[in-house]
């Protein structure tokens, strides 16, 4: 896949990025170089190779999933402008 400076520039103002249009060319290329190195990362052999969560061999923390400050209902809808049968009311955004 290529990126062009059309495409450039639609990716920067997808992203709200202002970009001069003599640097498009510059970020055309730098996405060019970013999209290369994903297709490297795509062609390597994972085959057998196990999830991590760290770049060091590490042991997660286990806790009993316990809930300690529950029933709390009434004390967030304090907080809602208009609550309704014990739920947050929002106004109708879709007709």
């Amino acid at each position: 896949m290529s990126i062009d400076e059309s495409t450039a520039a639609r990716v920067a103002k997808l992203a709200r990025i202002r970009v001069e249009p003599e640097a498009l060319p510059a970020l055309a290329a730098e996405f060019n170089n970013i999209l290369g190195f994903i297709e490297q990362l795509a062609e390597v052999d994972i085959d057998g190779v196990e999830p991590m969560t760290s770049v060091t061999p590490q042991r997660l923390k286990w806790r009993d999933d316990v809930v300690t400050d529950g029933d709390q209902q009434a004390a967030v809808l304090r907080n809602a402008p208009d609550a309704r049968e014990g739920f947050f009311a929002v106004p109708k955004v879709v007709e």
